[in-house]
């Protein structure tokens, strides 16, 4: 292991302002100073040490001056001079003066003072030389007797490392350990004790929990955990014995400490896999994340379930949960809630959709009287979505659903009530025996809705699914109620010079409409000014007209033409056909009227006129294919659209069911666990060695079969072949922190004292530590790690130079210079999905825009979507089936996040000019917009980049 690998015990800031001291100057202080005085030269000396001096002059001084010295801060420093201090000659022997050492420090493990013996002990454990720890073993053992619980928990630690290390020093730890353990009472002392024995004698470790068992729910957290890392360890070895300590698992989950559940239940659930245990482990999963009010707890916790739910044995014991699961809707997190509704949409069932469509409605509901948290549109948005998935799985739940969710579409917040228009669209086309439920809801609500696009929503899915007489004149009612009294130009220049009073009552045609009880009633639809504003006295329609929003006008009037059309063919009388056809058009002129005059803040569009005199020449002429056009081939579409969806949807589904599910070959060797090597089980994953790596970032990623994914690919030259030392890195990128591994070669026949590997860093990066200086004998090499924190996703470069002394030489420091290592972006960005609505607004929000002309020689539409995808490691969110066939030209929505959570869009636009032949290459462009400018430019230049070194 090299020096830079070593584990780093303490760590020393260092002033870069400060410049050293000479030598005498310290020397003269510690002599002579006061105790400030020699405090101060010590920790210079520290840092000078720790910065490569030798400064072999000063030790003896410190052994005669500073050493005998009773002053406790004194005493921590001499703790730090001692472990970074030069301990031997350069031939390896002890130097004499340590002797002298080793005796202070036997009286220190002798010293009244509890805290300079624990401190003394904890020392003692850095300690590498037996010489000098031999001397010391004596008072070490007599500190296991020491009233402190702190002296005795360090003398386990340092009898355990000694142990480690130098087992001939003292043969009998576990055993002494043992006896320890059995009569100590501390919870501290029993933890390090009960550890010792799990690494270095398994079976006390063993014997000793055989006999205390049943008291294991009486101890502290710190012994249960170490107890659950034992039973872990040796069921993993030997699974025979699993039967033996099931049984004190499962009480484990019922500790008071969550730590020790979270691990009971990781424990439990690879220890059995039987229905009983993993409901076990799922319930104490659910406690934790209700009772933890840590967010970063419950999302870790979260992840575990969800990776329960992933085993297809485990995920049925899961589905009955489910209500449980719903208990964690209780955070007020909104990442918490979307992770908890994933999972429980994944896990409902016929069995269970129903109690979960009841807590849903009513959490939608809690949200409607709840304005101040910040999060409640988004989580609205969540909810019915959740209940739109359900209901589209289990159509019998719509029913109950969509009254709730109706009330919504008069919602402020046009996230939320559009989702609720488009399952309300999605319901009515699939489910005709709703339709009537859903249009007497959506004419209840229809003067209520505040937004001018779900207006326009409820507008087309009431002209396409009306198809009685009395839901079109409800339609066409609610339709004069919303937009006033006409002809809109006069009512609006009248109430402008004030001829029109504000309490004045105006009352729309009234309808002739037929009870269920066979009875004419006649409805007048009545439009009372209130007592406000004029711009709040007007009807929703009017209103958005009268902002100059004439696009809401266009669907009207092809509302109003399907519905005319459709009357036209229920109603015989041809009055009263002629009679709605007239009132309709009269609508669209008075609209056109409107649109044309200088009332509204803005004039209506040219294509808003084509399309309501389109509808006006369709209504005046009848024609049976126009009908056709508008009242069939609409819905049609619609059809196609939602099948289309669907299969998607099942396809992705199938396609997770797959990965899920553990295929095996007809001729894989069957693997039986009895029959097992004791030496192939434990090479088997450790689960606790695993996570142990994770929180050191020491991951191991399983490398793609492809060789140039290999690690190979990653390694950077830094320097020539012909200079003296030669260099290169394995640049290993983790989520927030970026770690080389630098390979240094002494290519000379000297030895290359205090070679140091010097690192600078440009953009957002910063290097953690400083790596240790090396002494490399003639042709040998050393592996250098050095870390480097990562802030953003902008390019960073890495640049520095190795320097180092030849041993001999009177010459000066030589040094190489190192060629830079660029950090690319796209180590940070990964693929991620949206909907269309947030793709749409996310790029009406972002202001960085850059675009990129395609310049390659693939000929091929589909195969270049696919290189710019691979290339910039974003997902396409355009459906396959949109993309399949060939026309030409081709138009994809990307998609891709930042570790950091930055969002890049990009939006292709390619075509094959077929007049330039079979051969001729795409041409078009493609657009880039992110949050930040950064992103933006490096996702450019990433894409420019593939599209002009594309190799074939």
């Amino acid at each position: 292991m090299t020096a830079a690998e070593n584990v780093c015990y303490t760590l020393i800031n260092v002033s870069s302002d400060s410049e050293p001291p000479s030598e005498v100057s310290l020397k003269t202080d510690l002599e002579k100073g006061e105790i400030k005085a020699k405090t101060e030269a010590l920790k210079k000396v520290i840092i000078m040490i720790l910065n490569g001096e030798k400064l072999p002059g000063l030790l003896m001084t410190i052994i005669r001056f500073v050493l005998p010295l009773q002053d406790h801060t004194i005493k921590k420093l001499l703790l730090v001079f001692w472990e970074i201090v030069p301990k031997t000659t350069p031939d390896g022997k002890l130097l004499q003066e340590m002797i002298l050492v080793c005796d202070a420090y036997r009286k220190d493990l002798q010293h009244p003072n509890e805290f300079i013996r624990g401190s003394t002990l904890r020392f003692l454990c850095k300690l590498k030389e037996s010489e000098l720890l031999e001397p010391l073993m004596p008072a070490i053992r007599a500190c296991l007797e020491h009233r402190h619980s702190y002296v005795r928990r360090n003398a386990v630690l340092a009898i355990y490392t000694i142990y480690r290390n130098f087992e001939h020093l003292i043969p009998d730890a576990p055993e002494l350990i043992h006896d320890f353990l059995v009569n100590e009472k501390d919870a501290s002392c029993k933890r390090n004790a009960f550890m010792m024995l799990i690494h270095a004698d398994q079976d006390r470790a063993l014997d000793y929990l055989s006999t205390c068992i049943d008291q294991v729910h009486t101890f502290g957290d710190i012994l249960q955990l170490v107890i659950v890392e034992l039973i872990y360890k040796v069921c993993h070895a030997n699974p025979s014995e699993r039967a033996r300590f099931i049984r004190c698992i499962y009480n484990l989950l019922q500790s008071s400490s969550p730590a020790v559940k979270y691990e009971a239940a990781g424990t439990l659930v690879t220890l059995s896999s039987a229905p009983t245990a993993i409901k076990a482990a799922a319930q104490c999963y659910i406690d934790l994340i209700i009772k933890e009010s840590d967010n970063n707890v419950k999302l870790i916790v979260l992840d575990r379930l969800i990776e329960l739910k992933d085993h297809p044995t485990h995920e049925r014991v899961l589905q009955d949960l489910v209500m449980d699961i719903l208990r964690v809707l209780s955070t007020p997190d909104l990442e918490v809630r979307k992770k908890t509704l994933q999972l429980a949409l994944d896990l409902v069932s016929s069995r269970n959709v129903e109690e979960l469509v009841i807590v849903l409605k009513k959490e939608v509901i809690k949200t409607n009287n709840v304005t101040e948290h910040e999060d409640t549109d988004k989580y609205r948005q969540l909810l019915v979505r959740t209940l739109h998935s359900c209901s589209v799985r289990f159509p019998d739940m719509a029913a109950n659903v969509i009254p709730v969710l109706m009330e919504f579409l008069s919602d402020t917040n046009e996230a939320a009530a559009a989702d609720v228009l488009e399952f309300v669209r999605e319901a009515i086309q699939r489910f005709d025996n709703l339709r009537p439920l859903i249009i007497e809801k959506m004419l209840e609500v229809f003067h209520s809705i505040k937004t001018v696009k779900i207006y326009r929503g409820a507008l087309w899915i009431l002209g396409e699914y009306c198809s009685t007489k009395e839901d079109i004149q409800n339609v066409m009612t609610e339709v004069r109620r919303s937009l006033g009294e006409i002809p809109i130009v006069e009512n609006e220049i009248k109430k402008e010079t004030g001829e029109l009073k504000e309490d004045e009552v105006s009352a729309a045609p009234a309808q002739k409409l037929v009870t269920e009880m066979g009875t004419y009633v006649t409805q007048s639809a009545l439009s009372s000014s209130r007592p406000s504003k004029k711009d709040e006295d007007r009807p929703p329609l009017r209103g958005f007209l009268m902002d100059g929003d004439f696009f809401v006008a266009a669907s009207l009037a092809t509302t109003l033409t399907k519905l005319a059309l459709r009357y036209v063919s229920i109603v015989q009388d041809k009055k009263k056909q002629n009679s709605f056809v007239a009132e309709a058009m009269l609508i669209m002129v008075t609209v056109l009227h409107l649109g044309k005059s200088s009332l509204p803040k803005k004039p209506i569009t040219d294509d808003d006129v084509d399309r309501i005199s389109l509808c006006l020449k369709v209504l005046s002429e009848c024609s049976p294919l126009m009908n056709d056009i508008f009242n069939k081939e609409c819905r049609r579409s619609l059809s196609h659209m939602l099948t289309v969806r669907l299969e998607e949807e099942k396809l992705s589904q199938k396609k997770e069911s797959e990965k899920r599910n553990v295929t095996v070959q007809a001729d894989d060797p069957i693997s039986f666990m009895q029959l097992t090597a004791k030496s192939e089980i434990a090479s088997k994953e450790d689960q606790f060695q695993l996570s142990l790596l994770a929180a050191m970032g020491n991951t191991q990623r399983k490398e793609a079969a492809d060789p140039l994914a290999s690690k190979l690919n990653k390694v950077t030259q830094l320097t020539g072949f012909s200079d003296p030392v030669y260099a290169e890195a394995y640049v290993h990128v983790n989520q927030y922190d970026i770690v080389l591994d630098v390979l240094v070669v002494n290519q000379t026949s000297d030895t290359l004292q205090n070679c140091t590997l010097e690192l600078a860093t440009l953009g957002d990066l910063k290097l953690v530590e400083k790596p240790s200086p090396l002494t490399l004998a003639p042709h040998d090499f050393a592996n250098i790690k050095a870390n480097v924190k990562v802030a953003s996703t902008e390019n960073g470069i890495i640049f520095g130079n190795i320097v180092y002394d030849v041993s001999g030489a009177a010459s000066d420091r030589n040094c190489v210079v190192l060629s830079d290592i660029h950090i690319d972006i796209m180590d940070y960005i990964q693929p991620a999905s949206c909907t269309d609505a947030e793709f749409r607004q996310m790029w009406a929000e972002f202001e960085w825009e850059n675009k990129v002309t395609v310049n390659t020689n693939i000929t091929d539409l589909n195969e270049y979507l696919q290189h710019i995808l691979k290339s910039t490691n974003m997902k396409c969110l355009t459906p396959e089936k949109a993309l399949s066939g060939f026309c030409g030209f081709m138009a994809a929505n990307l998609y891709a996040r930042s570790i950091f959570g930055e969002d890049a869009l990009a939006n292709v636009s390619i075509e094959k000019p077929i007049h330039l032949g079979p051969e001729a290459p795409v041409t078009g462009h493609i657009r880039i917009r992110a949050k930040s400018q950064y992103l933006s430019l490096q996702q450019k230049k990433t894409t420019n980049l593939c599209s002009l070194l594309y190799e074939t």
